[in-house]
């Protein structure tokens, strides 16, 4: 999200001057708490929505009024609208806490929870088809009552909801290096003081090395050639 604490800061002093509408000041004091407790805004949003008080506020619609008014990226918005309801339809406990005593989920946990789950019909793109129900139980205890955040949650689920194939990450890998080795080349032209013995040497050492990351990267594809071969 990009929003400017200094001149939510102004605005609200501003706003409080000039007694403008007390939702559209209880709506920029919610965005300066938002690191603290994104729910307190989700929620204000909602009936923001629903009341479509911005078009009062010379706005067309919300995503317009939380980008040019609060700083908030339209994707911003939609990921708060969807993860409250997330939160309403599978834990609405986490409402009550005052974000202090016990903690309130993050705004990007909730997101991979709600990502994962998905719909009865179409699994999210982080859920394999055939994820076990106690996975996706054990996924809901982690973000609702442990508070794990997205990098622990992605440690420890994508693993089984989101696997790679061996070959794959082998080739990711290979890619990787390659791209690597690429831009070495080109920064190593781009830098004075070097002397041109000391790049000659460095510049042989990459081309080998990229000539054994092509080996690498051919020999995939030579066995599913052979695999297809012998198949057919």
């Amino acid at each position: 999200m990009q929003r400017s604490d200094s001149k939510l800061d102004a605005l609200a002093e501003k706003l409080e001057r000039s007694g403008d509408d007390p939702r559209r000041l209880e709506l920029v004091q919610r965005a300066r708490r938002f690191k603290r407790s994104w729910v307190e805004l989700a929620e204000a949003l909602i009936a923001l929505r629903q009341s479509q008080a911005y078009q009062q506020w010379g706005y067309g619609d919300l995503h317009e009024y939380c980008n040019k008014e609060l700083s908030i990226r339209s994707a911003t918005v939609d990921k708060l609208l969807v993860s409250f309801s997330t939160i309403q339809r599978h834990a609405p406990e986490v409402l009550e806490r005052d974000g202090v005593a016990r903690e309130i989920p993050s705004l990007d946990a909730i997101d991979y929870f709600n990502r994962a789950l998905g719909t009865e019909t179409k699994p999210g793109p982080f859920r394999r088809l055939d994820a076990p129900d106690h996975v996706l139980d054990q996924l809901r205890t982690a973000v609702f009552e442990e508070g794990q955040n997205v990098r622990e949650l992605r440690e420890r689920f994508n693993p089984v909801l989101r696997p790679k194939p061996e070959s794959e990450s082998k080739d990711d890998a290979v890619r990787r290096a390659r791209t690597a080795a690429q831009k070495l080349t080109q920064a190593l032209s781009e830098v004075d003081g070097l002397s041109e013995a000391r790049v000659a040497r460095v510049h042989a050492a990459i081309e080998a090395l990229l000539r054994d990351l092509d080996q690498l990267a051919e020999k995939p594809a030579a066995r599913t050639s052979k695999a297809e071969h012998v198949s057919s």
